[in-house]
């Protein structure tokens, strides 16, 4: 769509219509020149206001639920006048609440048309969310009656807290860049950091001239690439710097205006969950930004991310938990100095200062992540096959000369993962997935044997091909055997390996055990149920590198 296009286009449609047409056309692409033209054409054309929300919406700050989709069921059901068990149907061939919805009210006539902009529902969801029933069910349906079905999906999604969309932070930010005169790392630092769509305007976001007075504001993540290649085509080993990578929550620290903040990558603010870190805000020298790892730790040695689970979501440390899993900061960079933007300085130069710094003071709520000293590939590989023994994923290997720089970038950041563990076990349940596989049997529940039963142990619904999703998808609609609301009971004959990447003992499941990061490796079609794993094999894990 060219501009000129766009903009005539613009003045015939409301905001929240054209914003429900950019994530049908998000939604349809699996391309991302696509994606990012489609983000191009509506940033270049929709009112200023609903781009601010669009930004916070794609960068994870979406409104909270703010109506229980049982009522927004129980509304809909009123409306259209069906029996309830008709619904569940509905929505089990369907596979999403939201687009059941909209569907289910595509026949109802739009009346009462008012072209509403975006940030119109965006704000008044955040207005009823205290309000009684009655003003809550009053705006919805007052809404629905206005809205066509593409917008009803957009609206259900946005108001029951579910929206997702596949669009990555980097694209937003390509996007923005050809629609605004700033650099891509301005834009993304920019619309990192605690702002609030509510109360802040695209001016104040991405002017030209503007400067946020956000003193908590981190700075874009530089992520790394998997390798995959030999290692030794990276060239000379003395070029690179090695460390372990730690299995933990990617975050910075920063200390800026007498002020603590914590924020991991998927730019939560985390400063309060880790009191442990409170005393840093007078260890470290004011206008300094850290990048490291939020792991629990001993004596300084990492302990498995099991036990940084136990943390995360509680509101309330005991003195007991703060004993038993202690967090610990381990910082590997030094983007910010005396608030000065070190970013561009060569890695050596960062890692220097941050030595220095750091060794300054002792304090066991922070250190630095280690290098790893080696003079060979060879003499890595065989420390890279001890990375289990450290509760580590592998190694990262880093360009000594090499600038900080934004997002997923291939030359200079290398991650070279252990290979993952593998077991081999069969379907037992399949329930249908989400978004453009909501008509599609993706998310699986896999068993091991024990004995002559089958015990289920986890669930995966990633690492096949779209190709597979379809032929398997196949097999569950013609060998279900009961039927569980939206989960259905399949004949156990397809086999699968499921890669992991640790295993814990679980009280939680009925196998005792709990993978981390489970995914299927590859269908096994040349495997029998007879040929899978058992529960003493899992158990064996366990013993071996369970934590």
């Amino acid at each position: 769509m060219n501009n000129h296009v766009a903009i005539e286009k613009s003045n015939e449609i409301s905001g929240l219509q054209m914003f429900a047409e950019l994530v049908t056309e998000l939604s349809s692409s699996t391309k991302t020149n696509d994606k990012l033209q489609s983000l191009v054409d509506y940033f270049a054309t929709a009112p200023d206001a609903d781009k601010v929300w669009v930004i916070a919406i794609f960068s994870g700050r979406r409104p909270r639920r703010a109506v229980n989709s049982r009522l927004m069921r129980e509304w809909c059901l009123e409306i259209i006048g069906i029996p309830d068990w008709l619904f569940t149907e509905c929505h089990s061939t369907v596979g999403d609440f939201s687009e059941t919805l909209a569907l289910l009210l595509s026949e109802v006539e739009v009346i009462n048309r008012q072209n509403e902009n975006l940030c119109f529902y965006l704000e008044k969801f955040i207005q009823i969310e205290k309000e009684n029933e009655s003003v809550k069910k009053k705006f919805i349906v007052e809404s629905w009656q206005q809205m066509n079905s593409k917008e009803k999906f957009v609206f259900n999604k946005l108001i029951t807290g579910s929206f997702r969309v596949g669009v990555s932070q980097k694209t937003i930010v390509n996007a923005l860049a050809k629609t605004v005169d700033l650099s891509s790392s301005v834009i993304a630092h920019r619309i990192s950091g605690n702002w609030d769509p509510t109360t802040t305007s695209f001016h104040e976001l991405l002017g030209e001239s503007t400067s946020l007075a956000d003193f908590s504001k981190p700075y874009p993540f530089y992520l790394a690439y998997a390798i995959d290649d030999v290692v030794e085509n990276l060239g000379e080993p003395d070029l690179w710097q090695a460390e372990w990578k730690w299995d933990g929550i990617r975050g910075q620290m920063i200390k800026r205006n007498k002020e603590l903040f914590v924020w991991s990558r998927g730019e939560e603010l985390m400063t309060e969950k880790f009191p442990e870190y409170f005393i840093l805000k007078d260890l470290l020298p004011d206008g300094i930004v850290l990048d490291g790892e939020i792991i629990p730790a001993l004596d300084g040695k990492p302990l498995p991310f099991a036990v940084l689970q136990r943390r995360i979501g509680r509101k309330n440390i005991s003195k007991k938990q703060l004993q038993e899993a202690p967090i610990c900061f381990f910082a590997y960079d030094l983007l910010e100095y005396n608030y000065e933007d070190w970013r561009e300085k060569p890695l050596t130069e960062r890692r220097q200062k941050l030595e220095e710094i750091i060794s300054s003071f002792q304090n066991k709520s922070i250190q630095i992540s280690e290098k790893i000293n080696f003079n060979s590939w060879d003499e890595l590989a065989a420390l890279r096959k001890t990375s289990r023994d450290k509760n580590s994923e592998g190694i990262m290997l880093k360009r000594k000369h090499s600038v900080y720089k934004t997002g997923r970038k291939r030359g200079d950041w290398w991650k070279w993962k252990i290979d993952p563990l593998t077991i081999d076990c069969v379907m037992v349940y399949a329930a249908k997935g989400s978004g453009r596989r909501s008509n599609l049997y993706t998310d699986y529940t896999f068993a091991v044997k024990d004995g002559e039963e089958l015990i289920t142990f986890t669930k995966a619904y990633s690492g096949l091909t779209d190709k597979e999703f379809a032929q398997i998808d196949y097999f569950v609609k013609r060998n279900s055997i009961e039927k569980f609301g939206p989960v259905r009971t399949v004949k156990p004959e397809l086999v699968f390996e499921i890669a992991f990447e640790g295993i814990a003992a679980s009280n939680r499941h009925k196998s005792g055990v709990a993978l981390r990061f489970p995914r299927m490796n590859r269908w096994r079609k040349d495997k029998t149920v007879d040929e899978i794993n058992t529960l003493d094999d899992l158990k064996q894990m366990l013993k071996l590198y369970g934590k």
